[in-house]
């Protein structure tokens, strides 16, 4: 069974490995959106990472959301350990799910091949505006968030606490998955 693992991630720039993951979260679900499991855990910046200026003035409009990433931060080496034993946990293989994947997947994967023995992961992973894109049938830049079907998104908050947003993007991805199922079974046109 697959298990999809809805990740976001805090950063104090864009590069991984120039720039620092500050925090990092998953959300672990069924296809039926039910969540099984969660991971969060914040990170100390390695010695060889310096923050990017752009990014860290934007951290400036978003204080709780920065306190939040700094609170008690644990070395990189230990958070990614215990987050390689918790995918090993679920039950299921995991299959990386981000919006967009191209941010938060290389900061992951950096992380676990500097840090840690493996990667559960392997290259299973799926981007959230990609798969939009295939159900809609629209052009990549037609399926920015907010051109989405509203019934895709639960209410939930988007603050860019890394959990949070890795719990809302799970909701938001299992309803995607929903809706692609029931216009298979003829009952619903996934544009609605």
């Amino acid at each position: 069974m697959e298990i999809y693992v809805s990740t976001d991630i805090e950063t104090d720039g864009p590069v991984p490995g120039r720039n620092a993951m500050l925090s990092i979260a998953s959300a672990a679900f069924t296809a039926d959106k039910r969540m099984v499991a969660s991971f969060t855990a914040n990170l100390l910046s390695p010695p060889e990472c310096s923050p990017d200026p752009a990014t860290l003035r934007w951290w400036r409009t978003q204080p709780e959301a920065w306190e939040a990433s700094r609170r008690e931060p644990d070395p990189p080496e230990v958070v990614m350990g215990r987050y390689v034993d918790w995918l090993k946990c679920l039950p299921g293989r995991p299959v990386f799910v981000a919006y967009p994947a191209a941010f938060d997947y290389p900061f992951v994967l950096w992380h676990l091949t500097r840090y840690a023995s493996e990667n559960p992961f392997g290259y299973a992973v799926i981007d959230i505006r990609s798969y939009a894109m295939g159900v809609l049938g629209r052009s990549f830049r037609a399926c920015r968030r907010d051109a989405l079907p509203e019934s895709w998104f639960d209410p939930l908050p988007h603050t860019h606490v890394a959990l949070d947003d890795a719990i809302e993007q799970g909701h938001w991805f299992c309803n995607m998955l929903q809706a692609r199922t029931e216009a298979d079974n003829g009952r619903e046109d996934p544009q609605r």
